[in-house]
């Protein structure tokens, strides 16, 4: 699924524009970000692709679903 990933002054957010949801990330696997999962607020878990540590915020890359705890 395409997620939009940007810097906000809360920290990072994930905006998932087929849903039309918006969710802060609140945990990463990877410090670097790319190449891990992320886990949202709303229990989502996406895996994002592996990109350069330095890549420039905001981009929109295409992420997989693993799951939504609880």
């Amino acid at each position: 699924m395409k997620v939009m990933i940007r810097r906000t002054d809360a920290g990072l957010s994930a905006y998932v524009p087929k849903k039309d949801l918006e969710e802060p990330i609140i945990k990463l696997e990877k410090e670097e970000l790319w190449g891990g999962t992320v886990t949202l607020r709303n229990g989502w878990r996406l895996l994002l692709p592996d990109l350069p540590h330095d890549t420039r915020l905001p981009i929109t890359v295409e992420a997989r679903k693993i799951s939504e705890e609880g």
